[in-house]
């Protein structure tokens, strides 16, 4: 029995079917910002802060006037009068300018801090949780003592002692505010180096520094940036207290802490001029903490996807259709 192998021209005239490409399934951070953005505080919070970056980084183009220049023949001029948006002090320098300036000095510090602070206490802790042993002791019972110290009393004492500068307050803030960072890291080293694929690495002869920075360090990822997303906002708290206690940023530089110090002996004659820099402190705290809590939501696996009912239906649809 001869089987026929030609096709019919019928068949031939059908077109081929095209396999196409698997379609790659998203990685964890695509995931993470998936779920981010249907978060609307988060994402409310993250344009909120973007914004005022963007008028930080171009004070210079959209300041009206020049923030440091007296002027007391026109000191207490009220809001949108002679091209001053919010009026000026009791000085006649221009607010709106000076809020713009002190955005600067204020996101700076608090990105700063908290980048500094989560390098140190990144290495600390996790030197600590991968090696243990008298390591983990010297160490944790460094974190202890600077636990026992009251921290606004160090600084306070530390500024008046080398002075108030940027710099220092800066360095300064770093060296009190790793220590949360350092145990957080050191009890996820203590859960990781316990997994297997850790004895495999080691097997295969791989170094402990590279098990920590390779692949230790990249499964602990996720908790490091929720915390340095929450250590942003005290830290431009923590500037802002000490300026307006008189040791934070001098003049004629300037920041919201140190307008709202000037702005106390004004308080009964134009409370505007501390309600405005209160309010950005607020405002960019307030956005910093909706965006930490929009990382954390997005990071942690047991969090639900919430969905409306509209877009359930669609995928609804769109399943039904792709199963018939």
């Amino acid at each position: 029995m001869s089987v026929n192998l030609e096709h019919t021209p019928n068949e031939a005239k059908l077109p081929a079917t095209k396999l196409g490409k698997a379609k790659r399934p998203p990685g964890p951070w695509a995931l993470t910002w998936r779920k981010f953005r249907r978060n609307p505080y988060a994402m409310i919070g993250l344009i909120t802060l973007m914004i005022f970056v963007i008028l930080a980084i171009f004070a210079r183009l959209i300041a009206p006037f020049d923030p440091a220049k007296t002027d007391m023949m026109g000191a207490g001029i009220k809001p949108f009068v002679d091209g001053h948006i919010l009026g000026t002090d009791e000085l006649g320098r221009d607010i709106f300018s000076r809020l713009l300036y002190g955005s600067q000095v204020s996101l700076t510090v608090g990105f700063s801090v908290a980048a500094g602070a989560v390098i140190i206490g990144t290495l600390i802790g996790a030197i600590s949780g991968y090696f243990g042993g008298w390591i983990d002791v010297i160490f944790m019972r460094a974190v202890d003592v600077m636990y026992s110290v009251p921290l606004l009393f160090l600084n306070i004492l530390i500024l008046a002692i080398f002075g108030s500068e940027f710099t220092y307050m800066i360095l300064i803030m770093i060296f009190t505010s790793w220590m949360g960072v350092a145990r957080l890291v050191r009890g996820t080293f203590l859960q990781l180096r316990e997994m297997q694929y850790v004895e495999a690495a080691k097997a295969i002869g791989v170094s402990s520094w590279g098990i920590i920075f390779r692949h230790l360090l990249r499964n602990a990822s996720f908790p490091i940036i929720v915390n340095a997303t929450l250590m942003v906002g005290g830290a431009i708290l923590a500037e802002s207290g000490l300026s307006y206690l008189g040791l934070g940023i001098q003049p004629p530089d300037t920041s919201w802490g140190q307008m709202l110090s000037k702005a106390q002996e004004f308080m009964l004659i134009d409370p505007m001029q501390g309600v405005y820099p209160g309010l950005c402190i607020f405002i960019v705290v307030l956005a910093v903490n909706f965006i930490g809590d929009g990382i954390r939501d997005a990071l942690d696996p047991r969090q639900k996807m919430h969905l409306s009912p509209r877009r359930l239906e669609q995928w609804r649809a769109k399943f039904s259709k792709s199963t018939k």
